[in-house]
């Protein structure tokens, strides 16, 4: 029997954290789906992300058993060094690297500099930190390190791992010149066979939800506003989970929700640990998401695995979603047409929400089985 390829995962964070969003789910959910064909060694931190305090039930700075063939080794924050990571390469057998995102010095710089001569594999996933709409804070400093990277050609000995062709062309056209580029959409947690949920929808009343970082890039203060601007004929609440990534633009948003009628009802519920949320998304009608792009958008999936029809922009690779009944992807600059649609859902009354639910669950279970899809991802780690 052949022996698995072993494949050294480098990611800033991992389970049992969830603060730091899509990249700790696609690699969870990678990990999940391959490892009956590879073995896994992932190296991170043990702390979650913007968080000091270690996991409570997590050995640090040893190889911990995470699931069958995924073993982890979580670094503590004064272990956490140069000399030790190059260390814990030198003494980890393994065949590909797998390294995610761009610009954290020591999951993502240090492991792309430290195999820049190695024969074997190196994939990088970017993560979206490359598309276009990455852009819109810290521009400078990315320009700048964009720049350095061509000068020594920092990415020459790896393989970008992109989600789909516009974030191929996105990355491509900063001339980075790796050695190739790997198409693979992010894959989804596995789907029960069938849907168990009801959700009580009546004529007048909507339930949205909004389950994102708090940021510009995740446009909330737009989400906001288009509660704010339309006169609607019901009853709104919202309810806004994730963390405040800044507390000036939290401020703007804060500054919307005190000026809404008394028909649109706003709260800020804080962070959503992951185990949590599916069943917390089955307490709303629609996800309100109109983020200024994704590269994958696991918030949109996880809704629509939960029977919850989206709201969202359609700057992300979820397209044509009306024509499916699972939702709607609208302009940005068309904020008439988020008012209107929210609108028509504070309208809808429970037989027509839940061929909305019942399509968007079928969607992402049919998602979230796709044979292909998987097979993109297994051949990450083909050599």
């Amino acid at each position: 029997m052949q022996a698995l390829k072993k494949i050294l995962v480098f990611i800033d964070w991992f389970l049992p954290g969830y603060k730091a969003g899509g990249p700790i789910r696609s690699v969870a959910n990678l990990t999940a789906h391959l490892s009956g064909e590879f073995k896994f060694f992932i190296v991170t931190r043990d702390t979650d992300y913007l968080e000091t305090n270690p996991y409570a039930d997590v050995k640090p700075n040893k190889w911990v058993d995470f699931a069958e063939n995924v073993k982890v080794f979580y670094f503590s924050a004064d272990n956490l060094s140069v000399a030790n990571i190059k260390k814990l390469v030198n003494n980890t057998d393994f065949d590909i690297v797998y390294i995610n995102g761009i610009y954290s010095f020591y999951f993502s710089l240090l492991p792309v500099y430290l195999f820049r001569k190695t024969r074997g594999k190196v994939v990088v996933a970017s993560r979206g930190m490359l598309s276009e709409h990455s852009f819109s804070s810290k521009n400078l400093k990315k320009k700048i390190f964009f720049r350095f990277a061509r000068l020594f050609k920092f990415y020459k000995n790896g393989y970008f791992h992109v989600t789909n062709e516009q974030e191929k062309n996105e990355v491509g056209s900063l001339n980075l010149k790796p050695k190739g580029f790997m198409v693979a959409p992010n894959l989804a947690a596995k789907l029960p066979g069938a849907k168990n949920i009801y959700k009580k929808k009546t004529p007048a009343v909507l339930k949205l939800i909004s389950i994102a970082r708090i940021s510009v890039e995740k446009n909330t203060l737009f989400a906001l506003q288009a509660l704010a601007d339309g006169e609607y004929l019901g009853d709104i609440k919202l309810d806004i989970y994730g963390s405040v990534y800044r507390q000036e633009y939290w401020n703007e948003c804060l500054s919307v929700i005190k000026s809404l009628p008394e028909n649109i009802k706003v709260s800020y519920k804080g962070e959503l640990d992951n185990k949590k949320v599916n069943e917390t998304l089955q307490n709303y009608h629609f996800s309100f998401l109109p983020s200024l792009g994704e590269n994958f958008g696991h918030s949109i999936l996880e809704s629509l695995s939960a029977a919850c029809p989206v709201i969202i922009s359609d700057q992300t690779p979820w397209r044509n979603l009306e024509e499916k009944n699972v939702g709607w992807d609208i302009p940005l600059k068309n904020k008439d047409k988020f008012i209107n649609t929210i609108q028509y859902c504070i309208d809808m009354d429970q037989e027509e929400y839940d061929k909305w639910s019942e399509k968007a669950y079928g969607f992402a279970k049919e998602f979230a089985n796709k044979p292909e899809l998987i097979e993109q991802s297994r051949k990450l780690f083909v050599t």
